[in-house]
C-alpha cells in the first residue's frame, strides 16, 4: 500500500513538473516574439513559477535543461531588463536568482515610455518636411498612434495589487 501512495505522489508530481516546464516553454515563446533570447524566457518563466522563489544556476538548469554557459549570458540578459536580481548568501559562494519585485510593472512602464517618447522623433519628422507635405502623411499616422499611446498611459489608473 505505502509503494502504491508513493507511486502515486511521484506520478502526480511529475505530472505538475511536466505542466509547469510546458506553461514555462509557452513563456520563453511569448517572449521570443518581443526579441528575448528563448533560454532568457524559460529562466525568467522559471523563476516566475519555481519554489522556492530563489534558485541557484544549477537548479535552474536541472529544471529547464539549459547549459550552464548559456545561462550566464541568460542572467546578464535578464539582469539588464531589470527582471532578475542575483545575490548570494554570507558563507556561501553559489549565486542565487529571483525574479526582482516589481520587476513587470517597472520593464513595462520603461518600455511605454520608450515608445511614446517616438512622438517627438515624428514631430520633428514632420517640421523636416514640412505638414503639407505628401510624406508628411506617414510621419503624421506614427505621430499620432504614439500621441495616442502616451494619453493613453497617462490617464491609466494605478496598478491594483491587491486585487491582481
Amino acid at each position: 500500500m505505502a509503494s502504491s501512495e508513493s507511486h502515486e505522489s511521484r506520478t502526480g508530481s511529475e505530472t505538475g513538473q511536466r505542466a509547469a516546464l510546458e506553461w514555462v516553454e509557452r513563456v520563453a515563446q511569448f517572449l521570443a516574439a518581443d526579441g528575448v533570447p528563448p533560454i532568457a524566457g524559460r529562466v525568467l518563466g522559471w523563476l516566475m513559477i519555481c519554489d522556492p522563489p530563489e534558485q541557484s544556476a544549477g537548479q535552474i538548469s536541472d529544471a529547464i535543461g539549459a547549459s550552464r554557459a548559456s545561462l550566464t549570458t541568460n542572467f546578464r540578459v535578464l539582469m539588464a531588463m531589470g527582471f532578475v536580481t542575483k545575490r548570494t548568501r554570507p558563507g556561501e559562494r553559489t549565486a542565487y536568482y529571483r525574479l526582482q519585485d516589481g520587476a513587470w510593472e517597472a520593464v513595462v512602464r520603461r518600455q511605454v515610455a520608450s515608445l511614446t517618447a517616438f512622438r517627438e522623433v515624428a514631430a520633428e519628422g514632420l517640421t523636416l518636411v514640412g505638414t503639407d507635405s505628401p510624406r508628411a502623411d506617414r510621419i503624421r499616422e506614427a505621430h499620432a498612434v504614439f500621441d495616442w499611446m502616451a494619453r493613453v498611459f497617462d490617464q491609466a489608473p494605478p496598478i491594483d495589487k491587491e486585487t491582481s
